[in-house]
């Protein structure tokens, strides 16, 4: 695989931010541009949140999906902005329910994307144990927390596999494509469940005592600016939602 499990490769980073961080910016970034207003103090709480991921994709070093990501949302706010106040009827539907999701929903996803691919299942272990959740939630989240990247490593795999073959949509052969990529992904996804869940109890996740970890995580300066972003934006978001003031 393109890295190990178990060794972090964010230490050479200039900024690395605690998984806890990390989290509470994903579910903080999700909610306020989900549910949040666009007036107000929302105009400037809302495009500090959108660049979030855009800066740490970059401080990274993952160019490629920092650039996916802006060209995304770029796309996404000039349909909101220049094409929606020109179309009418159901070609305005379609472009307000598109331009209006991609807007809404990308970031909060990139921000997951960039914890699940920075973080390792020892870094998100300890910072279960530090916020003291029970192994019953922590062992499940720590399975599924490497599940959907490897996934996505063994669907590359396939693709691999199938181009050399001459298999894909372009070649004249669509049956054969769903067929050949699909089937052994279902396969694959059987087979990596029960590989993690087992490397999980083999790693002592469930033991009944105390697990040590050979990571290093922690609050620094940077965490408790990103944190008190957190607390500022949900704080407009209920003052928003409410109509406080």
């Amino acid at each position: 695989m393109a890295r190990e499990f178990m060794q972090s490769t964010s230490q050479n980073n200039k900024i690395v931010l605690d998984p806890r961080t990390k989290m509470l910016l994903a579910v903080t970034i999700a909610s306020v541009l989900i549910g949040g207003g666009s007036g107000g103090i929302m105009n400037i709480i809302r495009p500090a949140l959108v660049l979030v991921p855009l800066l740490l994709f970059c401080i990274s070093g993952k160019w490629k999906s920092a650039a996916i990501y802006a060209a995304a949302y770029s796309c996404a706010f000039a349909g909101e902005l220049f094409l929606v106040p020109v179309t009418t009827g159901f070609v305005n539907f379609m472009i307000v329910a598109c331009c209006g999701m991609f807007a809404r929903f990308m970031p909060g996803i990139a921000m997951g994307s960039y914890l699940v691919n920075t973080t390792t299942v020892s870094e998100f272990m300890a910072a279960m144990e530090r916020m003291h959740l029970p192994q019953k939630l922590s062992i499940p989240l720590s399975v599924m927390f490497r599940f959907f990247p490897t996934v996505g490593e063994e669907y590359g795999a396939i693709g691999d596999a199938m181009r050399m073959r001459g298999i894909r949509f372009g070649g004249g052969k669509p049956g054969k494509m769903l067929e050949y990529r699909m089937v052994p992904l279902m396969v694959s996804c059987v087979k990596i469940g029960e590989e993690l869940s087992a490397s999980a109890l083999t790693r002592g996740l469930g033991a009944p005592i105390h697990r040590t970890n050979i990571c290093k995580i922690g609050i620094r300066p940077y965490d408790l600016a990103a944190m008190l972003l957190c607390v500022v934006s949900i704080i407009f978001l209920l003052i928003d939602k409410f109509s406080v003031i």
